[in-house]
């Protein structure tokens, strides 16, 4: 402003009896306002552009956690446990590069501590397969704590039939389908009496980021049904029978400081409501009461140059399950890393 002032002050001296002085401060005047309106606009523009940068920053973080790379518990691209429709990153027609991840869950003095290691590897776009081994720290807990011995293995495999928006809409969601296989699981009474160490999931999910309710904070939702004869995902077990169980999650997208993410996520699983056990006579029943599983996570992107997830969580798994049974696994601390190459 010092510098149109100047300007305008020195035409007024050079030409003190110009009969075109007046044109010249007029439009000396008016090209000040003109100029003080194009700071303003783009001031203006430059303040939407930011934001929209910002909203179009948060749709680019959120569309990859939902086409994952961060891996759940268990080893499937997910949420911390459940899995999402997404796959793990892959060319089209070819193999991507690998993700691992380690989890832990301080399952407390029952069931004791699990440590999970896993790596996947995604595949044309649309595929995604891998292997989790699970390893298990004894609890201290007389009379119960030796039901969960050893460890176990994981294997798992999804495909993607539905990209998300498919058809150029803004409402579909990704559908996908998977499968889960534990091996050598001797937790509870597996392994007794005969009984099968071998358990596994069949599942549907379907998976959408919504940007219609709030553009700043996306919202990203997760829904399918699995069909499993595992209890607690293999913690438990197994169950009687298959049973078809409904799993979900909901998830909130935030722009953290340094540009990094924080994504705060519920999950909610239902489980089979009994756990099996064999007589030494070889007949099977039900036996327990295993209530639904609730998770409340936080997963960290610190950077969106790297593939790295830094995932916090509590788990509510199963407390008071039968009279003077408690597993004392109603609110545990759980903790995981994913790194895609």
């Amino acid at each position: 402003m010092s510098l149109l002032h100047e300007r305008e002050h020195t035409l007024t001296l050079d030409l003190p009896s110009n009969p075109f002085h007046g044109f010249i401060k007029y439009n000396l005047i008016a090209f000040k306002e003109d100029l003080a309106m194009r700071i303003f606009s783009n001031s203006v523009t430059s303040n939407l552009f930011n934001r929209r940068f910002a909203v179009l920053f948060l749709l680019f973080l959120a569309a990859r956690f939902s086409q994952a790379q961060s891996l759940g518990y268990e080893g499937p691209t997910g949420v911390f446990i459940t899995p999402l429709a997404s796959t793990a990153a892959s060319t089209a027609n070819g193999a991507g590069h690998p993700v691992i991840a380690y989890h832990v869950l301080a399952g407390g003095p029952v069931i004791g501590t699990w440590n999970t290691a896993s790596i996947t590897e995604g595949f044309a776009k649309r595929f995604e397969f891998g292997y989790t081994r699970e390893d298990h720290a004894v609890g201290n807990t007389t009379g119960l704590s030796p039901l969960w011995t050893d460890g176990l293995n994981i294997f798992h495999g999804k495909s993607n039939i539905v990209p998300e928006n498919a058809g150029k809409t803004k409402w579909v969601p990704a559908i996908s389908v998977g499968s889960i296989v534990r091996t050598n699981d001797s937790n509870v009474f597996n392994g007794a009496n005969g009984q099968s160490k071998v358990n596994g999931d069949i599942y549907i999910v379907a998976t959408k980021v919504v940007t219609q309710i709030e553009k700043e904070v996306p919202i990203l939702l997760n829904a399918g049904v699995r069909g499993t004869n595992s209890s607690l995902w293999g913690l438990g077990g197994n169950a009687p029978d298959y049973s078809a169980r409904a799993f979900g999650a909901v998830a909130f997208v935030f722009i953290g400081p340094g540009k990094s993410t924080i994504i705060l996520a519920s999950e909610v699983a239902q489980q089979p409501q009994t756990i099996k056990s064999t007589s030494a006579a070889g007949v099977s029943s039900g036996v327990f009461d295993i209530p639904t599983s609730i998770d409340y996570a936080v997963r960290v992107v610190p950077s969106p140059k790297h593939k790295l997830n830094i995932d916090l969580g509590i788990l509510q798994a199963a407390g008071n399950i039968a009279p003077g049974v408690n597993l004392k696994a109603r609110a545990r601390a759980a903790f995981g890393i994913s790194y895609g190459f």
